[in-house]
Parts: C-alpha cells; sequence; structure tokens
C-alpha cells in the first residue's frame, strides 16, 4: 500500500541513491511526501476560440514542434568518470586557495565538486516542481484563451524539466538536496497569490530569467556532455517561456492604475534583491567545515558567482523594463543593487524566432565529443 505522508515544510534531509537497491523498489516502498498550500485561485472560461495574438500562438506552435522526450531523447548512456569532476577549469573554484579546501585530499575535491553539483541541480529541480504549479495554475487564470493554451503546453514542458533534472540526480550524482529557503519563498509567494497578473510577472519574468541564467551559467562550466545535453534542452524551453511571459505582460500592465503598477513593481525588485544575495546554497560546503556565512560569501564574491549575477541581470533588467516594472520609483532601488546598467540591453519582447528555431540537440543533431569540447 502507497504510503502518504503530510508536512508542514519541505523536509530538510539530504537524499542518496543506491542504484542497485532502487531498482528493486515497488509500490510498497515509495513515500509519498505531500506540502499543503492554499490559493485563492479565479479562474475563468473563454468562449472566443480565435487565436488574437499571432506571437503568442507562434511560441505556443513551437512548444508543439519542439516536444522533445526526456526517456527517448537524452543519451543516457553517455559516459562520464565519477573519479572525474564534473566541473571545466573555465571558471576558477570559489574555495580553491582557502586553507580549508586545500586541506582536503583529491578524492575529497572531486565528491566536493559532485556534491556541490548535485546541490545546484536540486534547486533546478525543485525550482521546475515550483514552475509546473505556477504553470498549471495559469491555465485556469489567463484571462485569454491563447495564454491559457500556452500555459497548458508550458505545464508539460516544466513536467519534462522535473523528470530529466531527477533522473541526472539519481543516477549521476546519487544525491538530492533540500530546497533553498529563499527559493521556496519565493515560489511560495507566487503560488499563493491571488493576482493571475503577478503569477505571470513572477513565474514567467522573474523566475524563469532566474531559471535561465543559472543554466547558462552551468552549461558554461561544466564538463559532463550529458548535462550540457540536459540543460541545453532545457533551456529551449525557457527561452520560449521568457518570451511568452513578456510578450504577453506588456499590452496588460501599461493598462493597470499606476498604483497597481508600484505594487508589482516592489514584487520585482524584492525578487531581485533575493536572488542577487540569498540562493547560494551553502549545505555542501558546511559539510566539508566551512562555516555557512562563510561559504555564501566566498560563492557570490567568487567569478562564478559574478558570472551568474551577469546572466540573470543582463536579461532580467531589460525585460522588467519592457513590461513597465522598472518605474521611477523603484529605480533608485534597483540602482543600489548595481543592475541598471543593464537595462538598455536586448530583451525578450524582440524574439529571436531563428534562435528559438534551431534543431534540437538530440539524435544525429547532437555530437557528445563536439559537445564536451564547447
Amino acid at each position: 500500500m502507497m504510503r502518504v505522508t503530510l508536512v508542514q515544510g519541505p523536509p530538510q534531509n539530504v537524499q542518496t541513491f543506491d542504484n542497485e537497491l532502487t531498482n528493486r523498489l515497488d509500490s510498497d516502498d515509495v513515500e509519498v511526501v505531500r506540502e499543503i498550500f492554499n490559493t485563492p485561485l479565479t479562474g475563468s472560461y473563454n468562449w472566443d476560440y480565435e487565436a488574437a495574438n499571432g506571437k503568442i500562438r507562434r511560441l505556443y506552435e513551437l512548444g508543439k514542434k519542439f516536444n522533445w522526450n526526456s526517456e527517448l531523447d537524452v543519451a543516457w548512456d553517455t559516459p562520464f568518470p565519477k573519479d572525474q569532476s564534473p566541473n571545466s577549469d573555465k571558471l576558477p573554484n570559489a574555495f580553491a586557495g582557502h586553507p580549508k579546501y586545500e586541506a582536503l585530499t583529491p578524492e575529497q575535491k572531486t565528491e566536493f565538486a559532485w556534491r556541490s553539483l548535485a546541490q545546484t541541480l536540486s534547486q533546478f529541480m525543485h525550482g521546475e516542481q515550483g514552475a509546473l504549479l505556477v504553470a498549471s495554475q495559469l491555465v485556469s487564470c489567463a484571462p485569454t484563451y491563447d495564454a491559457k493554451l500556452y500555459a497548458a503546453s508550458q505545464t508539460f514542458d516544466e513536467a519534462r524539466h522535473v523528470e530529466v533534472f531527477h533522473r541526472y540526480l539519481k543516477e549521476r550524482c546519487k544525491v538530492i538536496y533540500p530546497i533553498n529557503p529563499s527559493l521556496k519563498a519565493l515560489l511560495d509567494k507566487v503560488l499563493t497569490d491571488a493576482r493571475w497578473d503577478l503569477k505571470f510577472i513572477g513565474m514567467q519574468v522573474l523566475i524563469e530569467g532566474l531559471a535561465l541564467a543559472a543554466f547558462q551559467s552551468m552549461h558554461a562550466t561544466t564538463s559532463d556532455p550529458l548535462l550540457k545535453q540536459v540543460v541545453e534542452l532545457v533551456m529551449r524551453d525557457e527561452g520560449r517561456h521568457v518570451a511568452f511571459g513578456v510578450n504577453y505582460l506588456e499590452d496588460w500592465i501599461r493598462a493597470m492604475p499606476q498604483e497597481e503598477i508600484e505594487e508589482r513593481a516592489q514584487f520585482a525588485y524584492e525578487a531581485c534583491a533575493i536572488m542577487r544575495e540569498r540562493l547560494f546554497s551553502t549545505d555542501v560546503a558546511e559539510e566539508f567545515g566551512f562555516d555557512a556565512e562563510e561559504a555564501r560569501r566566498l560563492t557570490i564574491d567568487s567569478e562564478g558567482g559574478r558570472a551568474f549575477r551577469n546572466f540573470l541581470f543582463e536579461r532580467m533588467i531589460p525585460n522588467l523594463k519592457r513590461v513597465g516594472l522598472l518605474t521611477e520609483k523603484v529605480r533608485p532601488k534597483f540602482e543600489a543593487l548595481g543592475v541598471l546598467q543593464y537595462e538598455n540591453l536586448s530583451h525578450d519582447g524582440q524574439i529571436d524566432w531563428a534562435q528559438l528555431e534551431r534543431p534540437l540537440p538530440i539524435g544525429d543533431d547532437w555530437n557528445p565529443v563536439r559537445t564536451a569540447a564547447e
């Protein structure tokens, strides 16, 4: 009989996996762990079934065309030695040179690298579950037929992302870490808010923008060709999602009363402040003897931390400006974050259709040797 456990918050334990044992599990061995959240969701029917927004419908069609299968299209049999670090040498290790890190044996440093990767990918997986839940809400509460269709397509994308990261974590890393509390708080805010437009802002611009930055950083720094393929496939989907959010939101936000716009702009600022400072988990560093705050500062101040923030804000700030949330009232706050330098870069209101229509990196269009060298 399936066991169901209701919890008040996400589990804090680290899960480890033994392939031989996992393969022998049946339904009686599986525990369903549920945390309940409540949201005053207001849905709507749409009785006009004609397409009213050509760009949103085209994004929806691309979602159908480039629908990859995580079981069949991902090259799970691509080898990679577990005694080799999954990180490339393109960016220096944030902890390199620190006495505690340098005291580790080569084997411990490799284990540190794999566990750090698992910690990051665990946040990807948890975040994608949050995206799955929000996208499913948008199917009901989005105000137009085109948006409902796209949200339905995105819901399936997000389910696939949870699935693909979970499998990589189980089979390659063999460990899963709990969700970062700041990420959980951000997801809770978006999931439990009654306003459909705040869900759009929170998910399609902020959280999906965060995901794209994290995926870009991971794609640039991993040496595992399998992970490069996984991340590239997910990035293709996320690029459509952000384009959908920016192109759909700009007209709606422009029509709001200024007081409501300012409220949403403040929410966007607070989310960006969290993303800049609080989304760096320290569980692994603490396992290896580091103090949590010390580890967080080392990560934030590292070259990799700076690269992540560049990936994050060079896309997010222009998008916030495009949809009308970089208001005069919040500009000084963004200036204090040091991110207004990005405001005039390209935004996702200008859709790069050629980029979105490139062949997927699967089958004959994916070469693990070339991918590893990139």
